[in-house]
């Protein structure tokens, strides 16, 4: 039986489609990353899965649908990555730090076109956006518990510096500093500012150390 036809077959059974409907969102989230949105056509996707276009839009409704699989997808892995963190280390600055560092590597193999891009894709961009306002609860909570191991200060607003960053995050996507500045420059602005604005000198001293390491491993 031709290669095509099979393929086609596979993506009617169940499991396989799930299989198959995976796989996609995987590939297209690593493709958008690195050529951004606009230049990754649903063509290409099905042509790189050697399935019709008919099939993918059958496992997709069109390519802004896929692509809010892809930010959700990114989403579960950054929860699973921060409970694995959390299972493994008491220490609430260094969780916050990994998890920066992480943001780091993922930033690097994002191309600004996608930055660009989304802003075109007004679902995709409101999932991404309220995926990054979702966790507040959960993140006053972390920096509570760094207050208690004695890193954070424990006369923050935690909700209202929260809120801060989080526009300011929304400001990084939205605004053209990008085009005077490197993302990641400004990024990195934006996250060792806060660190350094809610931390006592013991959580002052492990990040300056953190920042020591970063820049020898980064330059």
């Amino acid at each position: 039986m031709h290669a095509f036809v099979m393929k086609e077959l596979q993506a009617k059974h169940p499991t396989m489609r799930r299989e198959l409907r995976e796989k996609i969102i995987i590939a297209a989230g690593e493709l958008f990353a690195k050529d951004g949105i606009r230049s990754v056509t649903m063509d290409d996707i099905a042509a790189s899965f050697g399935i019709s276009k008919r099939t993918l839009y059958e496992l997709f409704s069109d390519k802004e649908a896929l692509l809010i699989d892809c930010i959700r997808m990114e989403m579960e892995l950054e929860e699973a990555y921060m409970r694995e963190q959390a299972a493994q280390s008491y220490n609430v600055l260094e969780i916050l730090l990994k998890r920066y560092q992480r943001s780091i590597e993922r930033f690097h193999a994002t191309s600004k076109k996608f930055f660009d891009d989304i802003q075109k894709y007004p679902r995709a961009y409101e999932q991404l956006r309220k995926g990054n306002n979702r966790t507040t609860e959960d993140a006053v909570n972390f920096f509570k518990e760094g207050v208690r191991q004695g890193y954070f200060r424990e006369d923050v607003n935690f909700p209202i510096v929260s809120a801060l960053l989080r526009s300011q995050m929304d400001i990084l996507m939205e605004s053209d500093i990008c085009k005077t500045y490197p993302f990641l420059e400004v990024y990195e602005s934006i996250m060792f500012t806060f660190i350094r604005g809610i931390s006592t000198l013991k959580g002052a001293e492990e990040l300056e150390r953190f920042i020591r390491k970063y820049r020898v491993a980064n330059h």
